[in-house]
């Protein structure tokens, strides 16, 4: 996802598995297993939405945080302690881990998750502007019209793999964003939040 204009963003933690990009509505703080301080407790957790209800309730559009750290990445709800010592023990290797090379929220698309309990940034309000890449919302012809009203796909309605994703408004659903741009050659959508 890319963050064209933002006036809003908010610290949060997920509380399950979230592909960027996807519209989150904010829940109790899930806790941090590195919040030795705790610095987190009064930040929201963010999970996808469930039902209708909630859907209308998903404001924010998530994105992995900002981070500045060297290779190898390794996501750290995952880590394990042993690993402290790296990978010169016989009980470190092998792992199942992912492990990266380039910081999962530098890569173009939606498809590396921000894992559970992991913190993220969500983002929202009245003249922003975020663009999502093909596969990161429910393509509808409707939404190369720009004005178009999208609203937040949820796991009853549109199945757990679409939850969270932007899709063109039906009948009985809240419009939360509407359609800025679409990129025909690249399919990028551009979308902006209603007031």
């Amino acid at each position: 996802m890319e963050i064209n204009k933002s006036h809003d963003i908010e610290g949060l933690i997920t509380t399950e598995a979230i592909p960027e990009g996807r519209a989150v509505l904010l829940t109790s703080n899930p806790g941090f297993p590195g919040d030795l301080t705790g610095r987190l407790t009064n930040d929201p957790g963010a999970k996808l939405p469930d039902t209708l209800a909630e859907a209308a309730r998903a404001h924010y559009l998530i994105a992995w945080q900002q981070n500045n750290v060297d290779p190898p990445i390794v996501a750290w709800p995952g880590y394990t302690f042993a690993m402290r010592q790296t990978f010169d023990m016989a009980g470190n290797l092998p792992t199942t881990q992912a492990i990266y090379m380039t910081y999962p929220g530098l890569q173009t698309g939606c498809a590396v998750p921000i894992p559970s309990g992991t913190l993220a940034l969500g983002y929202t309000g009245v003249g922003g502007e975020f663009t999502l890449p093909s596969g990161c919302y429910i393509y509808n012809a409707a939404m190369q019209v720009p004005g178009t009203p999208l609203r937040a796909a949820n796991t009853a309605t549109d199945g757990a793999a679409f939850a969270g994703m932007l899709t063109v408004m039906a009948s009985g659903t809240t419009a939360l964003y509407e359609v800025s741009r679409f990129a025909a050659a690249t399919f990028a959508l551009t979308v902006r939040p209603l007031p």
